[in-house]
C-alpha cells in the first residue's frame, strides 16, 4: 500500500520546538520532490516548505524562512521538518506530500498530524 505517515505533532509553547516525521511506504522517496503543507481552522492548505529530488535544493515561505528546516533521508524513506521558535501562528494540521517527476510517478499525501502551538 503506497502511504504517507506523519508523526511527532503535538501541543508546544511559543518559542518552543517539533520535529515532524513522514514516513513512506508502499515506493520510494527518492525519485519524489518532498514537501510539507498546513492547514489552520478555516483556511486553506499552503505550501510550507519543499526539498527537491535529490536534496540539494529547499524552499520555504515567507513566514518558516530561518525558523523551520526541511531534510531528507532517501535510505530511511523519510522527510522531516525541524520546527523552531514556534508561535501560535504555526498552529495547524501539517501534512506530507510526494510529487512525482521524471524518476518518480507518485502523487500521495500523508493524513496530517496536528501541531499546536499555544502563548
Amino acid at each position: 500500500q503506497v502511504q504517507l505517515v506523519e508523526s511527532g505533532g503535538g501541543l508546544a509553547q511559543a518559542g518552543g520546538s517539533l520535529r515532524l516525521a513522514c514516513v513512506a511506504s508502499g515506493f520510494s522517496i527518492g525519485g519524489h520532490v518532498m514537501s510539507w503543507y498546513r492547514q489552520a481552522p478555516g483556511k486553506e492548505r499552503d505550501l510550507v516548505a519543499s526539498i527537491a529530488v535529490l536534496g540539494g535544493g529547499t524552499s520555504y515561505v515567507d513566514s518558516v524562512k530561518g525558523r523551520f528546516i526541511i531534510s531528507r533521508d532517501n535510505t530511511k524513506n523519510t522527510v522531516y521538518l525541524q520546527m523552531n521558535s514556534l508561535n501560535p501562528e504555526d498552529t495547524a494540521v501539517y501534512f506530507c506530500h510526494a510529487t512525482p517527476t521524471i524518476l518518480g510517478f507518485f502523487d500521495v499525501w500523508g493524513q496530517g498530524t496536528q501541531v499546536t502551538v499555544s502563548s
